[in-house]
């Protein structure tokens, strides 16, 4: 039987360095001129779940203790959870690896529904302010934290990973019919501050090592 093919709603125009093949996904580990940041990724291939249940406290998806406060995360082992709400969460594997859907109800993948980006490196404020009214250096919020609003007039749930300069970063997901324009607002916006398409490996390092967050 032929294995279905998986494809990213995201593209972009640069030059693929490096490539592997993971769980059917086409996963781009560098491109060609990256440069000095900021960058983005595309990580619409990583695991991504969101939960729904009246009783959250009773869950600890993926070893992990959701926290109780809505916007509130916790990032722990390559894994991110997100309370949305009282009876809500979003999970994203950023870096885990071997991680299925628990067999426990409420669990939906949401994966392939949806596109999930990173912005990292200098300026990422910057850009992001041009697209949105959300402030992701809220002095008041310590990282990792979610907002859900509208960026770039689409809704969408963004965490910010990063408030330090430098190091700054956000992951940022939506509805996969918005990836095409959502790619493009945000490469239109970064133009000035030199944004660049990353592979993987420029995602992994910065949270490994950039950001100091994992």
């Amino acid at each position: 039987m032929k294995e279905i093919q998986r494809v990213s709603p995201v593209g972009f125009k640069s030059t693929p360095l490096k490539t592997i093949k993971r769980d059917n996904w086409e996963v781009v580990m560098e491109y060609s001129g990256e440069g000095d940041g900021p960058w983005l990724v595309d990580l619409s291939h990583r695991p991504r779940f969101d939960l729904q249940d009246s009783n959250l406290e009773a869950f600890t998806p993926f070893g992990l203790t959701i926290p109780k406060v809505p916007g509130d995360c916790v990032l722990e082992n390559g894994v991110l959870v997100n309370r949305m709400n009282g009876t809500q969460v979003s999970i994203y594997n950023l870096e885990a690896q071997d991680i299925s859907m628990p067999d426990e109800s409420g669990y939906t993948d949401v994966t392939e529904s949806t596109i999930c980006i990173a912005l990292i490196g200098k300026e990422t404020f910057s850009i992001c302010e041009k697209l949105t009214a959300l402030d992701f250096k809220d002095p008041q919020k310590k990282p990792p934290f979610l907002f859900q609003g509208p960026f770039s007039h689409v809704p969408c749930q963004i965490v910010t990973l990063s408030k330090e300069g430098d190091k700054s970063g956000l992951v940022l997901t939506c509805s996969r019919g918005y990836g095409r324009d959502m790619i493009h607002s945000i490469q239109d916006a970064g133009v000035e501050f030199n944004l660049n398409p990353a592979g993987e490996t420029r995602f992994t390092n910065w949270i490994r090592i950039g950001s100091k967050i994992s």
